[in-house]
């Protein structure tokens, strides 16, 4: 199904391509995010959906010293959150804290909690482990995995552990596995990569072209799904990575972003620079696991799997976030600084 927006929208002052679901807030569907502009002064918004569900309200306004380009939300603590930077000669990251009483403050600062400055290599993200609190970060650069092990109380972050990923590699990303805190994966121009952190040593890699982005199941184990550029979007059972056990067509242009649904089986949205952020339905069962049987199935037999494409969009989509504390909501941020909140409400009744 080919369609428009009948989202909220809220729009920031500069260009942007990051956003992160406030998972902690508990008590509020809330999204934060972050601006990239070169000259102005870069902004940190923290934005919540009214109770009514009709209109995303501003709930802090920070300024932010450098242009982000990576930005993630402590699952544990809704007040602290991380970001690369870049100054437009370098890059950095840090944990910042947002003021408790931010709301009575007229220009309310950004705690600067801890500086994760151990990278020489450029940047690219910080992930924290989806599943809960844990004292540990980790930050990847071009070059290099970082284990972290970060105190908030006493305002520090000092390496526990540090990998090379080997000459051949340059490292883009990863993603954390939610259900194992000693297992991630890091992407790579021609592979994923999948590491113990206990030795910091590789388990395992997965050979694929020009991976743009990576995100674990929450529900299932061993689900991993990737976003490439030109190939589309893979589901694979890490038990069997040799080949995976679905694909989805992807985008007419680069797929950049692909998030699994925090609670609804098989939910998938992926967002490309097509200016389109698509909704998938693509559970994996038993049956996925024969790939051979299921290339030669005839076409017309197979489910759509594709359950709308969210299309009112000027610019390309970078940002994608679910809300986990009502995860039939999702945002999305086009790199003209323009966020737009769904619900996927409608179609979940077709699963």
């Amino acid at each position: 199904m080919q369609g428009g927006s009948s989202g909220i929208g809220y729009g920031l002052k500069y260009q942007a391509r990051c956003i992160s679901d406030v998972k902690a807030d508990t008590d509020h569907t809330s999204f934060i995010t972050g601006t990239l502009s070169l000259r102005e002064e870069n902004e940190v918004h923290l934005i919540r959906l009214s109770s009514g569900g009709t209109e995303l309200i501003c709930e802090g306004l920070f300024s932010h010293p450098n242009e982000i380009w990576d930005l993630a939300s402590c699952p544990f603590d809704q007040r602290i959150f991380s970001t690369v930077f870049s100054t437009g000669e370098s890059y950095g990251a840090a944990i910042w804290q947002i003021p408790e009483l931010y709301g009575q403050l007229n220009s309310p600062q950004l705690e600067r909690i801890a500086s994760l400055d151990a990278h020489v290599a450029k940047i690219n993200c910080v992930l924290w482990w989806p599943s809960g609190r844990h004292d540990k970060l980790l930050s990847i650069d071009d070059e290099n995995l970082f284990l972290w092990t970060l105190d908030c109380s006493k305002k520090a972050a000092q390496v526990q552990s540090k990998e090379s990923s080997g000459m051949l590699h340059y490292l883009s990303g990863g993603a954390w596995d939610p259900h194992d805190m000693n297992a991630v994966a890091t992407t790579c121009e021609s592979s994923v990569q999948f590491w113990d952190l206990r030795t910091m040593k590789k388990t395992n890699a997965i050979e694929r072209a020009h991976i743009r982005n990576a995100n674990y199941d929450m529900k299932k184990s061993h689900i991993l799904v990737t976003a490439e550029d030109e190939s589309g979007i893979h589901i694979w059972d890490l038990r069997k990575p040799k080949s995976p056990a679905k694909e989805l067509p992807g985008h007419t242009h680069w797929t950049w972003a692909v998030t699994c649904n925090p609670e609804y089986d098989g939910l998938i949205l992926s967002a490309g620079t097509d200016s389109t952020v698509n909704l998938w339905q693509a559970p994996i069962s038993a049956e996925d696991k024969a790939t051979s049987e299921s290339i030669t199935e005839p076409l017309n037999q197979q489910a759509d799997p594709l359950l709308n494409s969210y299309s009112d969009y000027e610019d390309s989509v970078y940002g994608l976030a679910w809300s986990s504390r009502e995860p039939w909501i999702f945002a999305s941020l086009s790199y003209d600084g323009r966020v737009v909140v769904e619900s996927v409400k409608p179609f979940l009744s077709r699963k």
